[in-house]
Formats: C-alpha cells, sequence, structure tokens
C-alpha cells in the first residue's frame, strides 16, 4: 500500500473540518478509531481498493514542551502540508518540524493561522494557543487497472490538499468512479494503445507502400476504400459481443488486428495489402466500438463522456507510436514493412490487460433482449453523422502524408515530426471536449468543434508555411472535441442487447463515409490537381452533420444508461441483481 503523512497547526474550525468525512476525490466513512487515534475513515465510495486516513491531535503546548505521545512521527523529510494547502518548513528527523531547543520552525516564510493571523518576524506564531498539531496518515491502493506513475501523484496532491469548494480536480472525471470502474477504465486505456497502433498504421505507410508497388493516388484512394469492407466484421463482432459478452470478443478483435497487419508485411502487391488492412480494420473497428460501450456500461452518468476522451488519449499515444517508428520507412523501399511486424511485441499487453478486465456489470445483470424495431430513428440519427464526419475525416487523414511529401516536398522525418507536433495538442481538445460535453452537454459542444475544426483543418491544406502548421495545429485541436462530445452517443442510445449491434453498424456506415470521401478525395485531387481544393468541398459533409446535431439529437449527459433505454430500466424494475462490484486482485506487471 501508498502511504504518507501530512501534519498542520490548524485552530479549532480546521481542527472540526479535519474530522469530518471527506467527499471530494475519495467519499469517506468514519470507523471507530484505536487507542491513540482522534478519528480513522475508510473509503465509502471512489477510486481506491483500500483506503484508510487516521487522524491524530496533540495541542501544540505539548508539542512545545516536548511532549509528542498523541502526535506520532513523519518521516524524515516530509513536507508538512496545512488543511488549505499552504507549506511549511522542512519536517526534522523527530517527524514534527521541531528543532533542538523546541522551537517551531518557519524557516522565515510566514504562516496564516484559521483567524488570518500570521507569523511574526522571527518566526513565532502569534496566537498559538488555541491551536493544535494535527497529523493525518494516508494509506491507500490503486485499483490494478490504474497507472500509477500517472495517476498516483495526482491523486497524492488531491488528497494532501482537499477542495473547500465542493469542485473535484480538472483532471478527475466529473462524477466520482467507485474503484471497479476506474480498474475496467485503466484496462481499457492499455488496450487503446493497440488499436491506436493498428488503427493509423495503414493511412501512415500507404505513401511508401505505394511508392513500392508504382501506385497513384486515385489507386491509394481506391485501396484505401477497399479496405473499408472489413466493416462487415466490425458489425458480426458487435452481434456476438451482445450475445457472448464484451470481454472475449474484445480480445478476440485484438488478437485479429495483430495478425492480419503481420501478414500485410509480406504483401506482394497493394491488393494483397488492401485485403490483409481490410481484416485489421473491421477488427479494429470491431475493439474501438467494444472499448467504448465497456466504458460506458461501467463508469457513472456523469463521466461517460470523460471516459471516451481517456480512451482517445490513450489511443493517440499508440497511434503516436506509429509516428516515432516512421523514420524507418525512409530507410529502403521495403522498409515500410517493419513497422507491420512490430505489433507482435503486442501480443503480451493483450494477453495480460485482457485477461484481467471483468465482464461488463450491466451486460452481466439480466437484461431484456430487444430488436432494432422501435431504435430505427436513434440508429439513423448516429449512422447519418458517423457517415458525414468520416466523408472529410476519412480522407483528411489518409492523404496527409501524401499531401506532405508530394505538394509540400517533406521527408518521412518531417512528416513524422509534423504528425506529431500538430496532433500531440489535440489532447487538449480531447480533455477539454470530454469534461464540457459531461458538465455542458453533448450536442452544442460537438457541433461548434466539429465545424470550426473541419475549417481549420481544411485550411491546412490550402495554405503553405507557417500556416500550415498553426490551422493543423488548432484544427486537431478544436476537432479532438467531437470525439468524446458525439461518438458517446453510439454506447449511449442503446439498451444493452443492442449496444453491440448498432455501433457496429455504425462503424460500417462510418467507413462508408470514409470510402465516398477517400474515393472523391483521390479524384478531386488528380482532377483539380491540389488536395487543397478537394478538401475543401469535402468539409462540406462535418458542416451538415452539425446542423443534424443540433436540430435532432437528444441531450445525454447526467442521464443514467437506464434512463436513456426504458428496455433496461424496467428489467431493472423486476428486481434484476446488479453485478459485483468486486475488482481483479491480481495487478498488472
Amino acid at each position: 500500500m501508498r502511504s504518507f503523512t501530512v501534519a498542520a497547526e490548524l485552530d479549532s474550525a480546521g481542527v472540526e473540518q479535519v474530522l469530518r468525512p471527506r467527499d471530494d476525490v475519495v467519499g469517506e466513512r468514519e470507523v471507530p478509531p484505536s487507542a491513540g487515534q482522534a478519528a480513522r475513515f475508510t473509503v465509502g465510495h471512489g477510486p481506491f481498493v483500500r483506503y484508510e486516513r487516521i487522524v491524530t491531535l496533540a495541542p501544540l503546548d505539548q508539542v512545545r514542551a516536548g511532549d509528542g505521545a498523541s502526535a506520532p512521527a513523519r518521516p524524515p523529510g516530509d513536507r508538512a502540508d496545512d488543511a488549505t494547502g499552504g507549506r511549511h518548513g522542512d519536517a526534522t528527523d523527530d517527524g514534527r518540524g521541531i528543532d533542538g531547543r523546541g522551537h517551531r520552525r518557519t524557516d522565515g516564510a510566514a504562516r496564516i493561522d484559521g483567524n488570518g493571523a500570521g507569523a511574526d518576524g522571527d518566526g513565532t506564531n502569534a496566537d498559538d494557543g488555541a491551536r493544535t498539531l494535527v497529523t493525518q496518515r494516508f494509506q491507500y491502493e490503486l485499483p490494478p487497472g490504474v497507472w500509477p506513475f500517472l495517476v498516483g501523484p495526482a491523486l497524492k496532491a488531491a488528497l494532501r490538499r482537499p477542495r473547500t469548494d465542493g469542485r473535484l480536480p480538472w483532471w478527475f472525471p466529473p462524477q466520482r468512479p467507485d474503484a471497479r470502474g476506474a480498474t475496467v477504465l485503466g484496462l481499457l486505456a492499455a488496450l487503446s494503445l493497440v488499436v491506436g497502433y493498428h488503427g493509423t498504421l495503414l493511412s501512415q505507410t500507404m505513401t511508401f507502400a505505394a511508392d513500392e508497388f508504382g501506385a497513384g493516388s486515385a489507386a491509394q484512394g481506391d485501396a484505401l476504400a477497399a479496405v473499408r469492407i472489413g466493416g462487415v466484421l466490425a458489425i458480426a463482432l458487435g452481434a456476438l459481443a451482445d450475445r457472448r459478452g464484451r470481454r472475449v470478443i474484445l480480445s478476440v478483435a485484438l488478437f485479429t488486428c495483430i495478425v492480419a497487419t503481420v501478414a500485410g508485411a509480406a504483401s506482394p502487391n497493394l491488393a494483397t495489402l488492401a485485403g490483409t488492412q481490410a481484416v485489421n480494420r473491421g477488427a479494429w473497428a470491431g475493439a474501438s466500438l467494444l472499448l467504448a460501450i465497456m466504458a460506458a456500461e461501467e463508469m457513472p452518468a456523469g463521466a461517460r463522456a470523460y471516459a471516451l476522451s481517456l480512451l482517445t488519449m490513450s489511443g493517440a499515444l499508440g497511434a503516436g507510436m506509429a509516428l516515432w517508428v516512421l523514420p524507418i520507412a525512409d530507410l529502403g523501399d521495403r522498409a515500410w514493412r517493419v513497422l507491420y511486424v512490430l505489433p507482435v511485441l503486442f501480443v503480451p499487453v493483450v494477453a495480460r490487460f485482457g485477461g484481467l478486465i471483468p465482464e461488463s456489470r450491466r451486460f452481466v445483470r439480466t437484461h431484456r433482449n430487444v430488436g432494432l424495431a422501435g431504435h430505427y430513428r436513434r440508429l439513423l440519427l448516429v449512422a447519418s453523422v458517423m457517415f458525414l464526419f468520416n466523408v472529410f475525416a476519412g480522407p483528411q487523414s489518409q492523404f496527409r502524408n501524401e499531401f506532405l511529401r508530394d505538394e509540400r516536398g517533406m521527408s518521412a522525418a518531417m512528416i513524422s515530426l509534423f504528425v506529431i507536433l500538430t496532433s500531440t495538442p489535440a489532447s487538449i481538445g480531447i480533455v477539454v471536449g470530454g469534461r464540457l460535453a459531461d458538465t455542458r452537454g453533448r450536442r452544442v459542444v460537438g457541433a461548434v468543434a466539429v465545424s470550426v475544426g473541419s475549417v481549420l483543418v481544411a485550411a491546412s491544406f490550402a495554405v503553405a508555411g507557417v500556416g500550415m502548421w498553426v490551422a493543423a495545429l488548432a484544427g486537431g485541436i478544436v476537432t479532438a472535441a467531437v470525439v468524446p462530445a458525439i461518438f458517446v452517443y453510439g454506447p449511449e442510445l442503446f439498451p444493452t442487447s443492442l449496444r453491440g449491434r448498432a455501433n457496429g453498424i455504425f462503424s460500417m456506415t462510418a467507413m462508408g463515409g470514409s470510402v465516398v470521401g477517400l474515393v472523391a478525395a483521390g479524384r478531386l485531387d488528380e482532377g483539380l490537381g491540389s488536395f487543397g481544393a478537394a478538401m475543401a468541398i469535402l468539409a462540406l459533409a462535418p458542416l451538415l452533420m452539425a446542423a443534424v446535431v443540433l436540430a435532432f439529437f437528444p441531450e445525454t449527459a447526467h442521464r443514467e444508461l437506464e434512463d436513456i433505454n426504458p428496455e433496461d430500466a424496467l428489467a431493472d424494475a423486476r428486481g434484476v441483481p446488479d453485478a459485483p462490484d468486486e475488482v481483479p486482485t491480481s495487478a498488472p506487471g
């Protein structure tokens, strides 16, 4: 278990605050304290497998007299923080910040007491009589799916400095998840790395493969469009997930991605490469939709868009891995094939993390099996926006490297640098978009993001020099907010028994939009002589999408899935037991 100690000199109001159960990043439950403890708390709700906060008190006059029996020592070098985040001097070896003469050390820094009074010039407190040395000992264990190197420091800081305004930290989910939800989200985020790499590999390497095979932009567009036929596999995987469960089908989809991609390394021509990547594309789409479904089925109502934004960020990191190794493609005509062999490194990742994920609690909970009848309007709405978005998003992504290489004369290394520098800050849009979608609503956030973002991205194909870099950077940040704000509708608008099938259909229609966009972009580029003109025309599709979202989509923020889908609520009303909340006991190595 992780542990740390916080000590502070507080007045009576501050002591009273510390002795209350916290309700911020953790919802505490008070339990009987042991001898010598003023209070003891454990986790009532929050993202911890185990948690304990022990409070001890010692009047300052006893501490100054050298009687520290009721104030346990802190580790040497630990710093003492007050309840408002203020920081005193370094603690000495006795753990109480007391020097050898029994005086409180302040290292010359002013301290503020509960009434706003500060310390005098020589470091002594102006009103020590009513103050108490309060020591809080935190012990906690993070769920096995949580990334400790990323989340651990932020959680520790939040525990040290509780907020008094009732708001959660900006990086924390807008609604606090339980330990099981945090576990599943962390495991899904790890698997998103695999999905991200496979989702971007073909678009990053197509221009190099086309050089080896002697294919022009129209042939590339046709091949990239043909790959989308694999979307049929996504529908099958989604339907299987509705019948057999999410977790097993997710692992099957990920292993299929790896096998199909490695097979692509041996392709003798562009048609064979397209065939292997059609299988990869379908499995990739199936894995993507299952990640989103499992996150939606595990997270609380006020954090579903946040969860999707986190998965998108980890997927972007996986896509970044493909960019990190892209310069290998410059080593020779066939060097691009190395990038198709590297996914074998993901096999232990899928085996380990896929095995730890529990089955979705909403799937385990008994639910009604319903047909598509009565859900066609929602199906049409979501499918239409997926189609329209990808008419533009597909070709702008797939032809970006071709554009940079042919029209801007960039090398593979320079292309990699451009994409990394202009795409990495998109995480800002993902985080902000996810939080706004959960706190302010999906419709307006999504419509504004897709409209403004698409115009900026299209402009990045039309201008050169610094303007191209700025437009691509700004467009990437704004467009990224579309993913958590709009794509979360897919899992939300359908009951448990239809969620996989419906989202498989959305994957297919999204790929259909990409097919239309890719074929059109290839033809428009050859006809107009510029990708800039082609992208300007295709950008009309996401503008139409924004209008559809504003005019017809419902608002689903803050609503439970059972409220959005009455079929599942009826199952709950019949007394159907919920799935257990336990989390895996073995942490990933």
